[in-house]
């Protein structure tokens, strides 16, 4: 069952995001010098709320059928995208992004449950995002992202007949549209979150 009342106020949240998501690589079958994109690209990275709680993000960046068959290849000139024999510059005019958040141990070695921090809709919801293109060391906001999908969904806990004592756990899923065109895919999407005090908790890039 989703936990609806928790949706509107992730909507809520989601208004926050300013305008202007580990680094992570686009998980490719290598190939010698070559990657394939076919899926999309990804991002993970781990963030930490100050006294709060100790959380993951996944991301995922699709865009119809434009990472199918598309490669990357390294050579001595510099590298290359391709999709079979054409040769591909830029990202499509928009990427769709689907991204989780979920709690995790901020110690990896605790086993006592019961003393750990875990994230509550409060904490989501004090969140700030912000999106960039990344191109060295310059970063530009990605500006026209539109929220396209929003859902809380409870995480069930693997301890029979412990569930009813232990705390409750949720996963915080939403979706972007994000503007893309004219970017060239060497090009890194950066995410940022930040508490509403501008304290940097969580950093991560979806690279090609």
């Amino acid at each position: 069952m989703h936990c609806r009342p928790q949706i509107r106020y992730l909507a809520a949240w989601l208004l926050a995001l300013a305008s202007a998501f580990l680094p992570a690589a686009a998980q490719p079958n290598r190939d010698k010098n070559t990657w394939l994109y076919d899926g999309g690209i990804f991002l993970e990275t781990d963030g930490a709320i100050p006294g709060g709680a100790c959380f993951r993000v996944k991301g995922h960046v699709t865009a119809e059928d434009f990472f199918e068959n598309l490669k990357r290849q390294d050579t001595n000139s510099g590298t290359l995208f391709r999709r079979g024999n054409d040769i591909v510059t830029e990202f499509p005019k928009r990427l769709h992004l689907s991204m989780s958040i979920a709690d995790i141990p901020c110690d990896p070695h605790m086993q006592q449950t019961n003393s750990r921090v875990y994230l509550t809709a409060e904490m989501i919801h004090s969140l700030r995002l912000h999106f960039f293109w990344k191109r060295a060391l310059e970063l530009r906001p990605v500006r026209g992202i539109a929220q396209s999908g929003g859902e809380v969904r409870p995480v069930p806990w693997y301890s029979h007949g412990l569930e009813q004592e232990l705390p409750k756990r949720f996963e915080w899923l939403v979706e972007f549209e994000l503007p893309s065109e004219g970017v060239p895919l060497t090009d890194n999407l950066v995410l940022m979150m930040y508490t509403p005090d501008h304290h940097l908790i969580a950093r991560g890039a979806a690279r090609m």
